[in-house]
């Protein structure tokens, strides 16, 4: 038997305090559901609590839904287009750009300055980011328009780290991230997020 005695159920990782009006009856589906997976086993049992669920969001008695569904790519393989660019190259760029990223919020934990900065925000999102510029977004010159891009604000040390290889940034630059007013030797430092006001020559957007 399984024991009354029991917080409420689990909602999004977390227990809720909905009561239990009828301990013997949800003790019998809890054993109803132990019998389906001794006697079908678990991906029949799978396949039942997904309908159930099914059933519970078109009668609307409010259970969560899924939070994530089965991968399925809707292109055929045969139809892919070719990739526009060197993967290889682009991966060795996107190499040095989060080194470069890293590097550059890792110096500013130096004795005198530590403020510190985000690392893992552009790590994670590198690969989008170089797609994007490389190969999707346009420039204000384009005859249809440049594209309006809002970069993620803590990935900032990797828009930073791209200028420097383009050269529009150099490392004195970098070495001045997060410290607008109080950098040491003085010079231009950089903001830790896009701030147009103050770099109008690289932020478009806050």
């Amino acid at each position: 038997m399984i024991p009354r005695e029991q917080p409420g159920p689990l909602l999004n990782g977390l227990p809720t305090n909905l009561p239990d009006t009828d301990v013997d009856e949800t003790n019998e589906w809890l054993e109803s559901l132990d019998g389906l997976i001794e006697s079908g086993g678990r991906n029949r049992a799978r396949y039942v609590m997904l309908r159930l669920n099914e059933r519970a969001r078109d009668q609307r008695i409010g259970v969560p839904s899924l939070v994530s569904t089965d991968y399925v790519n809707t292109i055929p393989k045969s139809k892919e287009v070719p990739y526009p660019g060197d993967p290889d190259l682009e991966q060795k760029v996107r190499h040095m750009l989060r080194w470069n990223a890293a590097i550059q919020v890792h110096r500013q934990q130096r004795p005198g300055v530590g403020v510190g900065g985000h690392i893992a925000s552009y790590a994670s999102a590198a690969t989008l980011y170089e797609v994007g510029l490389m190969h999707f977004w346009r420039g204000k010159d384009h005859p249809g328009g440049g594209d309006q891009v809002f970069f993620q604000g803590h990935a900032s040390p990797g828009m930073y780290a791209r200028a420097l290889l383009e050269g529009r940034l150099t490392e004195n630059d970098l070495d001045g991230f997060r410290q607008e007013y109080s950098r040491p030797m003085g010079g231009r430092g950089l903001p830790s997020y896009p701030h147009p006001r103050r770099m109008p020559d690289f932020w478009e957007f806050p």
